[in-house]
């Protein structure tokens, strides 16, 4: 049986279709993203108070910002945002903070290509309506907490070269850590354990119980720094069980261990941690 031609004129008709279609996509797209047409970005978010913009953003933020600063923006891998305009921060700002990301943290850049003009503006317009008002700074003497950190926790943080190696170098903490998610960890109630700090417990075939931190793991090994800070690998075919731990090897330091107020001390010197000039 002889296959039916399409007819030119068909086929026309049909080039035209597509051309107008992929015309009319591109025209929708150069007119939601003003600087693809070489226009300056708005500074004033055009998209503020627009009741479908806030509750599109609200969605958009638990998504892919909650992880970082909460699932109220004021903080916990990432800084508190709900004071940004309460403290003289611009919309122009905070989208260029979106937009480039911030170098050496882990903040990063939004592609254009992924993440549109309009997306980051409907997020914004969700974070602005969490805006709170100026607070007093954080008080705390941070000579005392640091005290307070040589006595409870540099025999497993090390601070400028100072220090233990079993927890994180918290020589930074200060820039890469906002002072309410320092506060949850210290206490225990959060439940973020940075990969490479994995608490295990491993028991091996004659017995010995052996615990520590995950350093790297494959099919058939792991290895571990156990708790006297020594680099330790394993077959896994030697061990009767291998178990990975929910909670940090880190105590938790309750007000019996670390009252509220050598707590403010504590964090307090922390913040002041931003790296070796």
């Amino acid at each position: 049986m002889r296959a039916r031609r399409s007819s030119p004129i068909r086929s026309i008709v049909m080039v035209i279709a597509t051309v107008v279609c992929a015309v009319a996509t591109a025209a929708a797209t150069v007119a939601q993203e003003p600087a693809a047409r070489g226009e300056p970005r708005p500074a004033k978010n055009p998209l503020e108070g627009n009741a479908q913009a806030i509750s599109t953003g609200g969605g958009m933020f638990r998504t892919r910002c909650a992880g970082c600063h909460g699932p109220d923006a004021r903080g916990y891998l990432g800084p508190d945002l709900t004071g940004f305009w309460a403290a003289g921060g611009t919309d122009d700002r905070m989208f260029d903070i979106v937009r480039r990301g911030v170098p050496g943290t882990e903040m990063p850049p939004a592609d254009p290509q992924r993440v549109p003009d309009k997306e980051i503006w409907q997020v914004l317009a969700y974070v602005r309506t969490l805006n709170a008002v100026p607070i007093a700074p954080p008080s705390g003497d941070p000579a005392n907490g640091e005290r307070i950190f040589r006595a409870n926790c540099s025999s497993c943080h090390m601070v400028n070269g100072r220090g233990g190696q079993l927890g994180p170098d918290l020589s930074r903490i200060g820039s890469a850590r906002p002072r309410a998610g320092l506060m949850r960890k210290v206490r225990g109630s959060s439940e973020l354990i940075r990969p490479g700090y994995e608490a295990v417990t491993l028991v091996t075939r004659d017995g010995e119980r052996i615990r520590g931190v995950k350093k790297n793991e494959d099919e058939f090994s792991i290895q571990i720094m156990d708790t006297r800070e020594r680099l330790q690998g394993y077959l896994k075919s030697n061990l009767t069980t291998f178990t990975i731990e929910k909670q940090s090897l880190m105590p938790v330091y309750g007000p019996d261990r670390v009252s509220d107020r050598d707590l403010d001390d504590l964090l307090q010197y922390l913040t002041t941690l931003r790296g070796v000039s």
